[in-house]
């Protein structure tokens, strides 16, 4: 349904009421049937994937923060209630938008491997010690860095949620009752995450109080001693012997020199829009690169998805070409070419759209995005100085891949129920911008528990490509910004491995192509395709003309259930006339919270 056709909807719910009352009555709201889920207003929005933690950013909005305060009280506030799935000892990426100096930056604060040797080797332990799971983590410099440069507020301020979260507690979703129960062997592994997640023997069930006292005492070592609190003395020490008992390899020295990564945003046009996404080591290109193929193919000037066939059919050849792209061109943009200008580019796209609708290969290979690389951005993207070309000289990676066969390099674990990621959006009274993705990789990340937090299992996403000392894992997370002129149109990005590219695109086509709301948008089944099968899943609520053009294609439908593995989006909509529409999953425990 199209905000056009909602509009009219609602007009006519108001003529019956009239009608029915003999009174006058203002329109019916659209409203999402779970609380939060859809939310509406004239200042500041968070979407984010908890209650608690989107309620923490909204309340900075009105003490006066800006969209850096909302996002860093977020953030550090889902590192308490969404702890499955992000966390201190985690990291991500952050796409910023200052609108009064219509500038954009993006801040890469993923997990690193250190300057042992070992880390260029493959884990010969194959996931069996829980330690060579985990990388550096850069969740704490990532977000002190990104307040310190743009933040407004005090950091004693904008953390005092989260603390008070950690010490007061707060109380147990079903989701994270069912992640709790689910994550069982790494709980066992510790006697202080048994007391605080199992209680005896048993997992925290819903409507219980999760109270954490190491994280409340951490998260305040935090605030009074920033970043060296965190990466050096006796946190980093606890840190590293419990990283290497567990036959892992992080040092206090790899703690000490941990970087935040700053690099440029990937930038193309695409319809009246500026899209401004997320650069290697992320997975932004291949977002930019399937709105642009959908463009190419005709797919954006469908209509909609839903009843939508040939749409549909569509977009499981784009999301396959992508696919193959993102899993070739990827790494630390430190020490290796990625390409990812060339991949974004609306050239090379125009190439890949070619494709779609001819031969259904078993396995998709890759295009040659290097070529396009020194292509220049479009006239719209100039102001940005953004991602440049990659210089031939530079290293590119590897041929040889060690991933299992089938399986994408994407980031975090791709099997059903293991891979979890939680993302934020935020658009401040003044029209400030946050995109941001965070994560501690699988279920409670590598299962090492120290000083109240979960370390990552990012060492995992290495393979024989991106393997190296002091590198950057690879990931598909990928915070976008939507401009219309200098504006934010919308804010978006997505939690679930390697379907976080392609529910982004998904839900940016129905809601800017094709005029739904977003909520509809968000709420609405959606598909996944693979580079690497003919398999596609498919969620129920299609028309069955959808589900038969994809069998006709060649493709196999699977079905899936719409659950949190199927990409979990946050997102903020701003209408031409300023109105904020927060936007968040139904397959998550999130919600929108309004200033």
């Amino acid at each position: 349904m199209t905000i056009v056709s909602m509009k009219r909807a609602t007009a006519a719910a108001s003529v019956v009421l009239l009608l029915g009352a003999c009174t006058r009555s203002a329109p019916v709201p659209l409203a999402a049937p779970m609380a939060g889920k859809r939310v509406e207003g004239d200042r500041g929005m968070v979407a984010a994937s908890h209650p608690d933690a989107a309620a923490a950013g909204a309340a900075l909005l009105g003490q006066g923060g800006n969209a850096i305060d909302a996002y860093v009280a977020t953030a550090f506030a889902l590192s308490v209630t969404d702890v499955s799935q992000t966390g201190l000892g985690g990291g991500g990426a952050m796409t910023f938008y200052d609108a009064s100096a219509r500038r954009v930056e993006h801040l890469s604060f993923y997990p690193r491997t250190g300057a042992n040797p070992e880390w260029a080797r493959p884990d010969s332990s194959r996931g069996r010690a829980m330690g060579r799971a985990a990388a550096t983590p850069g969740m704490v410099a990532g977000l002190l860095e990104a307040h310190g440069n743009w933040g407004r507020l005090p950091l004693a301020q904008v953390m005092a949620p989260a603390i008070r979260l950690a010490r007061d507690g707060f109380i147990v979703s079903p989701l994270l009752a069912r992640t709790i129960e689910r994550s069982r062997d790494k709980m066992m592994a510790d006697s202080l995450a048994m007391r605080r997640f199992m209680p005896g023997g048993r997992a925290l069930r819903p409507g219980e109080r999760l109270v954490q006292p190491e994280l409340a005492n951490t998260l305040e070592r935090i605030r009074d001693g920033g970043r060296t609190a965190f990466y050096g003395g006796d946190i980093a020490e606890r840190l590293s012997a419990k990283v290497q008992a567990r036959g892992g390899l992080i040092s206090v020295t790899d703690m000490e020199r941990y970087v935040v990564l700053t690099v440029r945003p990937l930038c193309t046009a695409w319809r009246q829009y500026t899209v401004l996404g997320a650069p290697p080591p992320m997975g932004g290109a291949s977002v930019l690169a399937m709105l642009q193929m959908a463009d190419r193919s005709g797919v954006a000037n469908a209509g909609g998805f839903t009843s939508h066939p040939e749409a549909v059919v569509k977009m499981a050849d784009i999301m396959r070409l992508a696919g193959a792209d993102a899993n070739r061109w990827r790494g630390d943009p430190v020490a290796l070419r990625v390409p990812a200008r060339g991949a974004s580019s609306a050239s090379f796209a125009a190439v890949r759209a070619g494709l779609v609708g001819g031969a259904l290969p078993d396995t998709v290979p890759a295009g040659d995005a290097p070529a396009f690389d020194g292509i220049a951005v479009a006239p719209a993207c100039a102001g940005f100085d953004p991602y440049p070309a990659q210089p031939v000289s530079a290293t590119a990676p590897g041929e040889a891949d060690d991933m299992p066969a089938g399986r994408e390099a994407s980031g975090e674990a791709s099997r059903e129920g293991e891979s979890f990621t939680s993302h934020l959006s935020v658009v401040d009274g003044q029209g400030n911008a946050v995109s941001a993705t965070t994560t501690v990789g699988v279920l409670f990340g590598s299962g090492v528990y120290t000083d109240g937090f979960w370390l990552n299992s990012s060492a995992s996403n290495f393979d024989a490509r991106t393997r190296g000392t002091e590198r950057y894992a690879n990931s598909t997370m990928s915070p976008t910004l939507v401009l219309e002129g200098n504006a934010v149109r919308l804010v978006i990005g997505a939690a679930g491995s390697q379907y976080i590219q392609p529910a982004i695109a998904q839900v940016t086509l129905r809601t800017l192509a094709f005029g739904e709301d977003p909520w509809t948008a968000i709420a609405a089944p959606r598909i996944h395709a693979s580079a690497a099968s003919t398999e596609v899943e498919v969620e129920p609520g299609f028309s069955s003309e959808v589900y038969a053009a994809l069998v006709r294609r060649g493709y196999r439908p699977e079905s899936r259930v719409a659950d949190i593995t199927f990409g979990g989006v946050h997102a903020v909509y701003v209408s031409p006339r300023g109105r904020r529409i927060g936007v968040a999953d139904p397959r998550r425990d999130g919600v929108a919270a309004r200033q």
